[in-house]
């Protein structure tokens, strides 16, 4: 009886395992279906900014976890981030061929930006906000990679992330990706304006608003329903706030003064931007103001929904 149950609890586990590896095996896109695009690094640029790409991936200047940063052009990473499940330390993506991604194809760009997969099957964290850049459009992807490959190329050697366990597990984030990626990019309301629509792509991929301003379930995925309505930093240092125009959000808050905050970091009650806000908000001022007021115009148009941090 006792060797019947040994059995069965062995089959038990291989099956278990079996699911385990069909779940999180990487979905990916093939060269196929990438679209017919000749590179443009100017563009690229402008989604490097949009992206903020340089904030998390340059040097920094001090610590690990201080906000200033040595020079945008050298993104040899190093920064660390320190969250609940441990310390991500943010990779090189500099064009170096051992330590960055000058080895990468276009096509291992866009798997990664799109799927969260890195050359090789490997799950990215989505400490990395993939989540978010799966809405870019392919165009804007390869345009990126571009600009990225004109930058000088960094040689470093970042520290492996210190997560505990089952965080630890990186084959186990593809059960993460099974539930919050798709790939797919955003798509246009055909009844808002082109301002609006331009600022949704912006604001919900190139930009990843959402992965800050929104507060997240167990699992780390973003609660729809109470998006952009503020939460906790994943740091631990402070909150990001309401975004929405409700009441306790940016509802008095006319077009006018979020693009005005975003070109300026002051805000309509003579305040200015502080924490890590500053590094964004001095990343939008580099857009041109057609971006940043359609960026308004999207977040306007958000249903007001109250601050979790703030609800009772």
């Amino acid at each position: 009886m006792a060797r019947k149950v040994s059995l069965i609890a062995i089959v038990l586990l291989i099956a278990a395992g079996l699911v385990f590896y069909l779940l999180t095996t990487p979905v990916t896109f093939s060269a196929s279906d990438l679209p017919n695009h000749v590179p443009d690094a100017a563009k690229g640029n402008t989604m490097f900014i949009a992206g903020g790409c340089a904030e998390c991936h340059a040097v920094p200047a001090k610590a690990c976890d201080s906000l200033d940063i040595e020079d945008e052009t050298r993104l040899a990473g190093g920064r660390c981030l320190k969250t609940d499940v441990g310390t991500f330390y943010v990779p090189n993506i500099s064009p170096d061929k051992e330590s960055g991604i000058g080895g990468w194809s276009t096509l291992d760009f866009v798997n990664a930006m799109k799927r969260g997969v890195a050359p090789g099957g490997v799950h990215l964290y989505p400490a990395f906000p993939y989540t978010s850049y799966q809405r870019m459009r392919f165009e804007d992807v390869i345009d990126l990679k571009a600009y990225l490959d004109t930058l000088p190329p960094v040689r470093s050697a970042v520290p492996v992330n210190d997560l505990r366990f089952p965080y630890n597990i990186r084959r186990g984030v593809g059960l993460f990706q099974r539930l919050y990626v798709d790939g797919k990019t955003f798509t246009a309301d055909p009844e808002a304006s082109d301002a609006v629509n331009r600022g949704g792509y912006l604001v919900l991929g190139t930009g990843h608003c959402t992965e800050c301003h929104s507060p997240r379930n167990a699992l780390g995925g973003i609660i729809a329903g109470e998006a952009f309505a503020g939460a906790e930093s994943p740091e631990g240092k402070g909150d990001a706030p309401n975004i929405t125009p409700s009441e306790d959000g940016i509802g008095d808050w006319s077009t006018e003064d979020i693009a005005y905050f975003l070109e300026t970091g002051s805000t309509p009650d003579f305040d200015v931007v502080g924490e890590s806000m500053v590094p964004v908000q001095e990343n939008m001022a580099q857009l041109p103001p057609g971006d940043r007021e359609a960026i308004a115009a999207f977040l306007k148009t958000l249903p007001p929904r109250p601050d979790p941090a703030k609800t009772p």
